[in-house]
């Protein structure tokens, strides 16, 4: 249907807003209306959807939207049909699984509000049309990733992997806050003996959009050796560099261009980064092809690190902070709950230990189970000995049994004779008799 890619339909969209700054034309008036970095980078992509739809052969979203919009100028009837129309299609879609169906309010919602600001919504019938839209479920039937899943991507051989994961998952930042995260934007908070706490990070700093989140001691000490290792290499590394850049040469190489240069680095876009994060799912066997009837994975590639901040978070933290921390409008809360950065610290700091992915955890728990399987090892061989020792007491219980019997015998033997010589000989004879004593004569013979 000629759709183009994400990539370039944000970068299509963004340049439609920086070319007619204060202009009037149908798409800046489309793109003044959204606020939120999210509903710029979605919104144009699903009134392209849409419009794609109208035309199969597709074309540039500017092109297409302002010829849309003569259309239902003209006739907002026709619009009303082929909306209609298309939210049949994506039912019919619903129905093979191919998408969920809270997607399609999302086209509705989109096309509406281009509609609106351009001044041709008023002829519209919404209420007809939005009779058919399905309600669709308010959250996705997916999951955070356990801690042993994450611990297992970072071991994906690339040295970013650990950065990006622990900065994603004890921050809750979207990945698109990597197109603008810069070095002096993660400020380290110590304690009185210069141990790190926290890190505070500054999210889409200048922007309108900014707010503050933190991460874990984990997360900042893994930024910084990644920062370490790159001035290691002969980069220039000061608050202006980018936390994330592309990948470069470490041996001796004779290069026709300086890309790849260590001393050059190229920022790495938050398109590099969810392309890495997916690589080392595969890669790692995290990630496994779906069954037979399936359509999603159990967790997002990219979102299922700000699910786990969320819901290990809120085990410890104040929900409302953990939405301030996330960046999300709390709505008329914030007219009467302002903390101070300080008393959201204090309660992030709650969260660092559940938030914290562990190596010497980890080995931790390997160590005691080893020294468990040693130990009950160690009481098996105990035990045998034991058994052992046991069977070699019982012998010599039965032996000092026998001598005991043996001896009682002979007493008895000498009480019951007279002291004369036929006495003496009745006694070796009854000696020889019960096995106590051997004649002579005989141990002459054996």
């Amino acid at each position: 249907m000629g759709i183009l890619s994400k990539e370039k339909l944000q970068e299509s969209a963004l340049t439609i807003t920086k070319e007619n700054v204060g202009g009037r034309n149908h798409m800046s008036r489309f793109m003044y209306a959204l606020k939120s970095r999210e509903t710029r980078r979605q919104y144009p992509q699903r009134l392209k959807v849409f419009l794609d739809f109208l035309d199969p052969s597709g074309g540039i979203l500017d092109e297409q939207a302002l010829q849309f919009l003569d259309k239902v100028r003209q006739d907002p009837r026709w619009f009303e049909d082929r909306f209609m129309d298309f939210i049949g299609f994506q039912l019919a879609r619903v129905s093979r699984g191919d998408i969920s169906e809270s997607t399609i309010p999302n086209y509705y919602k989109a096309t509406k509000l281009f509609l609106e600001m351009n001044d041709v919504s008023a002829s519209i019938n919404w209420k007809k049309i939005s009779r058919g839209l399905p309600r669709g479920k308010q959250a996705a039937n997916d999951r955070a990733p356990t801690k042993e899943e994450i611990q297992k991507l970072v071991e994906y051989p690339d040295r970013r992997i650990k950065p990006i994961v622990y900065t994603m998952i004890s921050s809750g930042i979207r990945i698109g806050a990597w197109d603008y995260l810069r070095w002096k934007d993660v400020k380290p908070i110590e304690d009185e003996n210069g141990q790190v706490l926290a890190a505070k990070l500054t999210v889409y700093a200048g922007d309108f959009e900014e707010y503050y989140s933190f991460v874990t001691p984990a997360a900042y000490h893994a930024l910084k050796d990644w920062m370490d290792f790159r001035a290691s290499y002969g980069e220039a590394i000061d608050g202006n560099s980018w936390l994330m850049r592309d990948i470069w040469q470490t041996t001796n190489i004779n290069y026709g261009a300086k890309v790849g240069l260590a001393t050059h680095p190229k920022k790495l876009k938050s398109s590099g980064i969810k392309r890495i994060l997916e690589r080392a799912l595969w890669e790692q066997g995290i990630r496994q092809p779906l069954q037979v009837g399936e359509k999603r994975h159990e967790w997002k590639g990219a979102h299922g690190y700000r699910k786990f901040f969320k819901s290990h978070a809120e085990q410890v933290m104040r929900p409302i902070n953990v939405e301030i921390t996330m960046g999300h409008n709390i709505g008329v809360s914030s007219s009467y709950y302002r903390p101070q950065e300080k008393e959201v610290l204090a309660d992030y700091l709650k969260a660092v230990d559940v938030l914290t992915i562990s190596n010497e955890g980890l080995a931790l728990k390997k160590q005691v189970a080893e020294l468990q399987q040693k130990s009950k090892d160690n009481e098996y061989i105990m035990k045998g000995k034991m058994q052992e020792r046991e069977g070699e007491m019982k012998v010599l219980s039965d032996q000092v049994n026998l001598m005991q019997s043996q001896m009682q015998t002979m007493l008895s033997i000498i009480s019951s004779t007279v002291d004369t010589d036929e006495g003496k000989q009745e006694i070796a004879r009854r000696l020889i008799e019960h096995g106590v004593y051997k004649s002579h004569h005989r141990h002459r013979e054996e």
